[in-house]
């Protein structure tokens, strides 16, 4: 029996797998709750169906996914934290929640450091400038001219405030000397809704949440936020090769 709660780094089929057998015979006593701490479609949701799946097919347990956006994730992992404590609960943390809202919100719900127990990592993955399909913006530099014409006028989507997505905007706009205005929403989905119809100009988004609409031609990608270039997306530039060297930002789940 789990003695702190726990957060699964989702995906953690090799880690679950190999411990099933030693829990079959008392783990678990119900279906398992994993908690989504981002709204259904967006890059984390995608991950954590993606990874319940061979669990599940794996161990025969079962897992009820539930979506709890909010607060950059903190309401969802809120709700983790304050779980009984029987492993019957469990979440798709990342980055945002555990590691960079401490350092923004004054009054935190739970403590990341003492309110978890991780499982496994999951991914680990860079970001996606993205751009709707129409839009007149076609590389990096097209987007920093702009900016630099009109200072704080371009508009920037994100997964929520203390996302990497919102972060890595910044740190990039500061790489370049430039500044976005920045529209947070409640999760990745409705943020690439509204740049795919060109109410926000720009998103720094997971390949997960974004692929789906660049394979669909609703959004052009102008560069990733990797150190190489992606498998996926081979004729996308990195940031780094755009003219801002060894430039990285990226994501981790568990």
């Amino acid at each position: 029996m789990p003695t702190r709660r726990t957060f699964i780094l989702a995906g953690a089929t090799v880690a679950l797998a190999c411990a099933a057998p030693a829990f079959a015979q008392s783990y678990p006593a119900g279906p398992i709750k994993l908690i989504v701490p981002f709204p259904p479609a967006g890059g984390t949701d995608v991950l954590s169906r993606v990874s319940a799946q061979p669990i599940s097919e794996i161990t025969k347990w079962t897992f009820v996914i539930e979506n709890h956006p909010g607060a950059g994730g903190n309401i969802g992992l809120d709700i983790v934290a304050k779980a009984r404590p029987d492993g019957l609960t469990v979440g798709m943390a990342q980055t945002s929640n555990l590691a960079i809202n401490p350092t923004l919100y004054p009054n935190m719900p739970y403590n990341a450091l003492k309110d978890f127990t991780p499982i496994a990592l999951v991914a680990s993955q860079p970001m996606v400038l993205v751009v709707g399909s129409g839009s007149p913006y076609k590389t990096l530099a097209d987007l920093v001219a702009a900016a630099k014409a009109k200072p704080g006028s371009l508009t920037m989507a994100s997964a929520g405030t203390g996302t990497v997505g919102h972060l890595g905007g910044v740190l990039f706009g500061n790489r370049a000397g430039i500044k976005f205005l920045h529209v947070p929403y409640k999760g990745a989905s409705a943020a690439l809704t509204d740049v795919a119809s060109g109410e926000v100009v720009m998103d720094f988004a997971t390949p997960q949440s974004a692929v789906p609409l660049l394979q669909g031609k609703k959004l052009r990608a102008i560069a990733v936020t990797s150190a190489q270039r992606l498998a996926m997306l081979p004729d996308v530039p990195t940031v780094s090769e755009s003219g801002y060297k060894d430039f990285v930002a990226e994501d981790w789940k568990g």
